[in-house]
């Protein structure tokens, strides 16, 4: 039987500081993550992978904003399809082209991911995923007054606008990309989380939201049955005490530990306690190992040194 790893890559991590934040930046973000990729694969994974798009999805809108007297704008659903297909093609052409240098026969496809949430669910709301860049609190106050948008202190790491974050309930093509993953290919899936519809009658419809990759990466990752989920994330270990004289990284953790500091509020919402709730949802439902770390620490987080490997 195949050995199935989910492997996520956050849409953060790929923008390296401000002043990379360029497709053309991005893409060498990526080749760097798919180079530790295609090593897992050496190593006998099948692989799914997915992807953050917050920052992505940021420019897609803001760009959108500042054109809005010139074209129409760009609703989040449809901005959510776009990131999945352009970030899915920097990561198959990546891919292949590393399979390429290894000589490695194996495909890389992209599918645009459908994930039901429901109409009702409480983060329609209360806003609170972070997209787009990283701002000042004089600039998030002027995106205030002048956009309407909903802003938030994320993590001491600046200011970022908030949308709804729905909790991901179905995902529409899992049959797809099970049959896919069988075949032997490498899935790029559930990009961005899915792409938020919502079930009408038996229809489905977009709707203006941002799912949460890890939520959704996780669900996923139970679904497909894989033995690994790997969270590639901005930081190479989970921290308690984040950013503060007390910081204390975490080479390890049990579902017991990581619910408990879960509890204690040592992780953000926004940034690593989806990762955590992600987790304990993987192991709960049936998962034996997540890793979360940095995507140029993945070969190492797989030989135990580095990352923080979480068990049940």
């Amino acid at each position: 039987m195949s050995r199935i790893a989910v492997v996520t890559i956050g849409g953060n991590s790929l923008i390296k500081d401000k002043k990379h934040q360029s497709v053309p930046d991005q893409y060498e973000a990526i080749t760097e993550a798919c180079y530790h990729i295609a090593n897992m694969v050496d190593h006998g994974y099948e692989v799914a992978i997915t992807h953050g798009n917050g920052p992505q999805i940021g420019f897609i809108l803001l760009r959108s904003e500042l054109a809005r007297n010139q074209i129409h704008t760009v609703p989040l659903d449809s901005c959510g399809a776009d990131t999945q297909g352009a970030i899915g093609y920097n990561i198959q052409q990546a891919l292949y082209n590393e399979f390429t240098k290894r000589g490695v026969d194996k495909d890389v496809v992209t599918l645009v991911t459908q994930v039901v949430v429901i109409k009702d669910d409480k983060a329609f709301l209360n806003p609170s995923k972070p997209i787009g860049p990283f701002y000042s609190q004089e600039e998030a106050e002027k995106f205030i007054a002048e956009s309407n948008w909903n802003m938030k202190e994320d993590a001491g790491r600046g200011w970022r606008r908030v949308v709804p974050s729905p909790k991901p309930r179905k995902i529409i093509e899992i049959e797809a990309i099970r049959t896919l993953i069988q075949k032997g290919l490498v899935v790029v899936a559930v990009g961005g989380g899915g792409i938020p519809v919502i079930e009408e009658n038996g229809m489905l419809r977009g709707i203006e939201a941002v799912i949460d990759k890890d939520y959704a990466s996780s669900r996923l990752a139970v679904q497909l049955g894989a033995e690994l989920l790997m969270i590639a994330t901005a930081v190479e270990k989970v921290a308690l005490n984040f950013k503060t004289p007390q910081q204390k990284d975490l080479d390890r953790l049990t579902l017991a530990e990581a619910e408990r500091y879960l509890d204690e509020g040592h992780f953000a919402e926004g940034s690593m306690a989806p990762k955590i709730k992600s987790v304990i949802f993987y192991l709960k439902n049936g998962g034996k190992t997540a890793i979360i770390t940095t995507p140029e620490c993945i070969d190492k987080a797989l030989r135990g040194e580095t990352g923080t490997r979480i068990t049940r």
